[in-house]
């Protein structure tokens, strides 16, 4: 009986264990990856190619309505919020891809089922362009059949209400490292999705958020060494990273 016992004690700690290793989320896309690009729909199918259980990507909305996934504000000094998309079909990504539209990009993470999508809604010029980017983006996603898969974090105070107002069932972080995880909980968000250099300075942050029933995400960490103390931290739900590979190399250990 006492060997029994022993052994389903083990089992416990092991399956513990294993549901503790944090998850890997693929930053921008597995855009290190040959023939890549950040925000690319190549690096998306690269990152779901490999295993990680989730990537990263960033949209903005064109001053003509149309959400696009690219990470910066600009391209050769045009802010792509005061340009119309055919104007930014004229510019190409490093890797050759035309910079996707986000129906482009949705569609091709429809042929992906097993990585979930980490949706970045970049924090635009207002609150009014904060909401209708939240608008936007949910009523895309909920038309492609990809809401249960779809987790929404953003920078904009303004968009996470917003994207929590219409999409009560998903996950919504905040990404700015200025809340504590009592003030996420307030605005009824899931999660904190805060640098590394924000955890670093409030190393509390992690468990209180877990005993708020908050999600944690730390962002960008790369590297072995980096890696590894991260994976190690207790609290740390998700890992968001250049270098999924080595993470997942990491974790296996």
């Amino acid at each position: 009986m006492v060997n029994r016992i022993t052994a389903l004690f083990l089992f416990v700690l092991c399956a513990i264990s294993s549901f503790s290793q944090p998850l890997v989320v693929a930053h921008r896309g597995y855009w290190r990856a040959e023939g890549s690009a950040q925000n690319s729909i190549a690096s998306f199918k690269k990152a779901a190619e490999i295993g990680c259980w989730g990537s990263e990507f960033d949209v903005w909305l064109t001053a003509d309505g149309v959400p696009v996934v690219f990470h910066d504000a600009t391209i050769d000094g045009i802010r792509i919020e005061d340009t119309t998309f055919a104007t930014l079909m004229n510019y190409r990504l490093k890797n050759g891809e035309f910079i996707p539209t986000l129906q482009q990009y949705l569609q091709e993470a429809q042929q992906w089922p097993n990585c979930r999508l980490i949706f970045e809604v970049k924090p635009h010029r207002n609150a009014k362009r904060d909401a209708l980017i939240s608008e936007l983006s949910v009523e895309l996603v909920n038309m492609l059949g990809l809401a249960s898969r779809t987790d929404y974090i953003s920078f904009s105070k303004n968009a996470c209400k917003r994207l929590h107002e219409i999409a009560p069932d998903a996950k919504v972080a905040y990404l700015s490292g200025d809340l504590a995880p009592e003030q996420i909980k307030e605005m009824g968000l899931t999660g904190i999705d805060y640098n590394i250099g924000v955890f670093d300075k409030h190393p509390e942050w992690p468990l209180e958020a877990k005993k708020l029933g908050l999600e944690v995400n730390v962002w960008t960490v790369d590297g072995e060494e980096g890696l590894t103390r991260v994976a190690q931290m207790q609290g740390i739900d998700i890992i968001t990273t250049n270098d999924p590979e080595i993470l997942q190399r990491i974790i296996k250990k």
